[in-house]
């Protein structure tokens, strides 16, 4: 059975080793290890025994608008709702928090419609979004990456 739990400081070794095949592609950006260590309580890590299978950060840009990003799922694990689950409970805890919106950057735009986000121009991001993280991709300035945002 599938365990959706808080990461650790313990676990930025594994996440680092499940993520890295998306990072060498370009579909993630890299974070280091101080970077993740920084914003742990953002990340949310799906496990399936002691073996890491997914994770995904929410990450707040504004007290309204929240951000699903970093999220990845093991090839072998895909297709058994993981993700999905990983981004619902991105989204309870956005609400809890008291966001309104919640958005994503992804190459994935069937995937985030699945779960009533809606395509938007990226030009609609806060700047703050574009210089801080979208400017460390190795494709900046050239992105085919699609905006999407949901209300919550």
């Amino acid at each position: 059975m599938i365990k959706y739990i808080q990461a650790t400081l313990k676990d930025i070794k594994q996440m680092q080793k499940l993520v890295e095949p998306e990072v060498k592609s370009g579909i993630i950006l890299e974070r280091n290890n101080d970077e993740i260590a920084t914003n742990i309580r953002s990340y949310i890590l799906a496990k399936l025994d002691e073996q890491l299978v997914g994770f995904g950060a929410l990450h707040f840009h504004t007290d309204k608008l929240g951000e699903i990003r970093s999220l990845v799922v093991s090839p072998e694990a895909r297709g058994q709702g993981i993700g999905k689950n990983i981004v619902k409970k991105n989204i309870e805890e956005a609400k809890r928090l008291g966001a309104e919106q919640i958005f994503t950057l992804t190459y994935k735009k069937e995937f985030f419609e699945s779960l009533d986000f809606k395509e938007i121009a990226k030009e609609e991001l806060p700047a703050n979004k574009i210089w801080a993280d979208c400017i460390k991709c190795k494709f900046f300035p050239i992105c085919d990456e699609i905006a999407l945002i949901r209300i919550i």
